[in-house]
């Protein structure tokens, strides 16, 4: 498992040698966190936030440790929803099963959450992608509470905004296509599984960020 891990993190970004990363900033150092928030910066310094002001929180060894409680607390103070759970690595993955598939396909068509869940021939691609991943997921021993379409509908109630990864692409700055459907590529090969669209797409996207 840690081999699994350390592949993830090296994928992440390639200028750190596999495993510098792991020894630096070991996961007992780390608080982990899922973001829901939908944001967009609309203007120099101005940041549209909507949707959710929801924040995760997760210890890495699954426990509810005393920092982990006074974070949440401080963050509740402050008016953000700071729930705390006992399996953060689930939580990241069901973020990252929707974001996988519809921020890479954003840059690649330009089109806003709207045309990308609501699009039969897009939310077809989504759904395909994410169902690749769904098996790299379970090979990891993470299951998802709800089927894909469950999942893809929640993705909706973004509504017509840009993905991050679509507004940055097209402001010019480096994209974050490695941790988002590289990783989970990668993890495929790890895991044994098969990922030909995830993989086809991670291809085409990297092309695109060429452009920039």
């Amino acid at each position: 498992m840690a081999s699994i891990r350390l592949g993830a993190i090296a994928s992440f970004n390639r200028s750190i040698p596999a495993g510098k990363l792991w020894r630096t900033l070991p996961p007992e150092r780390v608080i982990g966190s899922v973001l829901y928030p939908w944001a967009e910066v609309t203007a120099p310094g101005v940041v549209e936030a909507a949707a959710s002001n929801r924040f995760v929180l997760g210890e890495p060894d699954r426990s509810t440790s005393a920092r982990i409680r006074t974070l949440s607390q401080i963050m509740r103070a402050g008016k953000l929803d700071a729930p705390i759970t006992n399996d953060i690595r689930a939580e990241l993955w069901f973020k990252l099963w929707g974001n996988l598939s519809f921020n890479p396909i954003s840059v690649l068509t330009g089109s806003t959450i709207d045309r990308l869940t609501a699009d039969p021939d897009l939310r077809a691609v989504a759904r395909a992608m994410m169902v690749e991943a769904e098996k790299v997921a379970n090979a990891l021993g993470v299951r998802f509470g709800m089927d894909v379409d469950q999942r893809i509908d929640i993705t909706r109630h973004g509504g017509a905004r840009k993905t991050s990864t679509l507004q940055d692409f097209e402001r010019g700055k480096t994209l974050e296509i490695d941790p988002l459907l590289g990783s989970v590529v990668e993890l495929g090969e790890l895991t044994g599984c098969e990922l030909p669209l995830c993989r086809a797409v991670l291809a085409m996207v990297r092309e695109r960020a060429k452009r920039l």
